[in-house]
């Protein structure tokens, strides 16, 4: 259509303009509304139908007058300019450069809305990524091409946690492009200076391509700046031949705008406020993630997202169970104790974690140590509960190992250092090691070969074999 000036604007409310007598805009077109004092902003067709135009802003709305601010739609979509000089880069949720460094100058222009993939042309994920995190690497195996969320909480170290993935995940035994794609929204100035600083000082900016919403700019921002993050990704990834691991924290920010766009437009609202359509829309950024048959290249993405009140059964967390392949649930039992990272491996889950493990991956003895891990350590758990309530002396001794069993699995494998980056080989030992407290006839979930062989169980080894 051609590029019309309308200022048959009828109401602004929030972050959207309600223009009338617009014969066609299309979904998704961008804008270009002027205001009273001649300055410009950008803005994006959110809806439109019988000639009304609903438009949301990228950026500030304040000075924005019905009667003297005029919209010209421009028959386009919101496009990102794209180049492999992105890389150790940081950016706003615009992806207008923050750094002090040159704008991105490149040909290559791509939409950022993307394309779900092909589900005939996915290839089935199958290459372990080593994050150096037992509970991760061991417990909940992250998989190349996989979406595995963080579930956290208000306060909860989610953002060391990300920090440690982006500076150590790697695939093993290969050389290959690698870059990390890190997306915030809503974070407050201090996590981003602690994101900025942490990229710099191990040099995982190099690497790296940061997207930055801070909580004082625009909630719009936050709408758009998982589909800048993530049209970088799939440029890198299938144009490039890159393995991208994308980081999208935080996904609880993400919805908060969301609802707040869809109480604007005061639409029914679902689930605790929410909108009906949430579903869809996760589903739009979560099923970005993946490998194709016919490119070199692959994205895995780690969404983080804290849970209002601690509650997995908020439809954030909920419906993001539905969409990606397990979860990682961080504990605050676990983080006052003082344990980090700390990661509950009984609700975590990794439902790929079998495609990406065993002999020529990880190690042959991999699923039968977490599964005996899970095991004793739920066992433990439960044990806890009950001392809790009839005494650690009413217990039996056999019982009372796997009370001790649990605290030394927490103290030791789950605990260690923010710059500890431990070997899948270390985790498995380590793992060997804390079993090996407890009598060898319980052990169920691993072969009699892999007790021969990797076993720390010295007189009794004899025994079985």
């Amino acid at each position: 259509m051609p590029e019309l000036n309308y200022k048959s604007i009828s109401e602004i409310s929030g972050p959207l303009l309600f223009v009338e007598q617009v014969p066609n805009a299309a979904y998704n077109e961008l804008v270009e509304i002027t205001m009273p004092n001649g300055e410009t902003r950008t803005g994006q067709v959110l809806d439109t139908r019988s000639g009304l135009a609903i438009v949301q802003i990228f950026g500030q709305t304040a000075g924005l007058d019905v009667k003297r601010t005029s919209v010209k739609f421009l028959g386009r979509t919101a496009t990102v300019s794209v180049s492999d000089d992105m890389l150790g880069r940081i950016f706003n949720g615009l992806a207008q450069p923050i750094d002090q460094g040159p704008p991105i100058l490149s040909k290559e222009r791509i939409e950022i809305v993307g394309n779900a993939i092909n589900p005939v042309s996915r290839e089935e994920p199958s290459e372990f990524i080593e994050t150096g995190i037992s509970t991760i690497d061991g417990m909940n195996t992250l998989v190349r091409g996989q979406k595995l969320p963080i579930f956290s909480g208000s306060g909860l170290p989610h953002n060391l946690i990300a920090a440690q993935i982006a500076r150590q995940a790697k695939v093993l035994g290969k050389d290959e492009n690698f870059a990390v794609i890190f997306g915030a929204m809503g974070i407050t100035s201090e996590e981003a200076n602690f994101f900025v600083n942490e990229f710099r000082s191990t040099g995982a900016i190099s690497r790296s391509v940061l997207f930055m919403n801070l909580s004082s700019d625009p909630s719009m921002e936050r709408i758009i700046l998982p589909r800048m993050a993530l049209s970088t990704a799939e440029y890198l990834a299938y144009e490039k031949g890159m393995h991208i691991l994308v980081i999208l924290s935080d996904m609880t920010n993400y919805c908060e705008a969301l609802r707040e766009i869809s109480s604007a437009r005061e639409e029914v609202p679902g689930r605790r406020g929410f909108p009906g359509y949430m579903y869809t829309d996760l589903s739009t950024i979560y099923e970005r993630a993946g490998k194709i048959r016919s490119k070199n290249g692959s994205i895995t993405q780690i969404p983080i997202l804290t849970m209002p009140g601690d509650d997995i059964t908020n439809p954030i967390p909920d419906l993001t169970g539905y969409i990606t392949e397990g979860q990682i649930v961080l504990s605050r039992d676990l983080q006052r104790k003082g344990v980090y990272p700390p990661i509950d491996v009984l609700p975590s889950l990794s439902r790929l974690m079998n495609q990406g493990i065993g002999k020529g991956r990880t190690r042959e003895d991999h699923r039968g140590v977490a599964d005996q891990l899970y095991s004793a350590y739920a066992n433990g758990k439960d044990l806890r509960s009950l001392s809790a309530i009839v005494g650690e002396e009413a217990l039996g001794t056999s019982d009372k190992l796997y009370l001790k069993f649990a605290d030394e699995f927490e103290r030791k494998f789950v605990n260690q250092g923010r710059m500890e980056d431990r070997s899948i080989e270390g985790t498995l030992d380590l793992g060997w090691e804390i079993l090996s407290q407890l009598p060898v006839s319980d052990m169920k979930r691993l072969k009699k070969e892999y007790l021969t062989k990797y076993g720390k169980w010295q007189e009794e080894k004899d025994a079985v074999s």
